[in-house]
């Protein structure tokens, strides 16, 4: 869906409080949309709530959107990112804190139709996240499962953004040399 001038339009007629622009950008952009937030929400009838949240943001915000800033496509993308991950927080906080030992996490990567192999995949990583340090491993797991940003990791252990990079960059790369070993 690369089709900018039409996506322009239907916000430019959506600011003008126009029904049937949403409904049409609606039908072009949901699928995208949908995607994005099912991979960050994980459950499917929250993901379908969190859309329509979406759809109403987009509807009030419409007007704030300017072409000259970018895309219609990725200001959309980042509406539905923000939405869903804005659907996790509340979900954790209702729920309570997370897990030190990543449990919640590797739960929530277990697909429930998955083989044994994906089985055996989520053992080995349970084993290469225990040899990690415990708060580089949670912000891999915060930042690849929750969605949160370098800024909001760096607040939140209190290091600077590029600390928070570095250490994303090389936990990642630990896990993929002790998965790889496990194989």
């Amino acid at each position: 869906m690369r089709d900018d001038p039409t996506l322009q339009r239907l916000l430019r007629e959506i600011a003008a409080g126009d029904q049937s622009a949403l409904r049409a950008l609606y039908d072009l952009t949901a699928p995208k949309l949908f995607g994005i937030v099912l991979r960050i929400q994980r459950d499917r009838s929250l993901a379908e709530d969190v859309l329509q949240d979406v759809y109403l943001k987009v509807w009030q915000a419409a007007g704030s959107y300017a072409p000259e800033n970018g895309r219609p496509l990725p200001w959309l993308c980042a509406i539905a990112r923000n939405r869903a991950i804005d659907g996790v927080r509340r979900k954790s906080e209702v729920q309570g804190p997370v897990h030190e030992d990543g449990e919640d996490w590797l739960e929530r990567l277990a697909d429930p139709r998955s083989s044994e192999g994906a089985l055996l995949d989520r053992d080995a990583l349970r084993v290469c996240l225990g040899r990690l340090d415990a708060t580089q491993a949670e912000c891999v797991m915060l930042a690849y499962c929750e969605g949160w940003s370098r800024e909001e990791l760096a607040r939140r252990h209190d290091k600077p953004v590029n600390t928070i990079k570095t250490w994303l960059h090389r936990t990642l790369a630990s896990l993929k040399g002790c998965l790889e070993g496990a194989r």
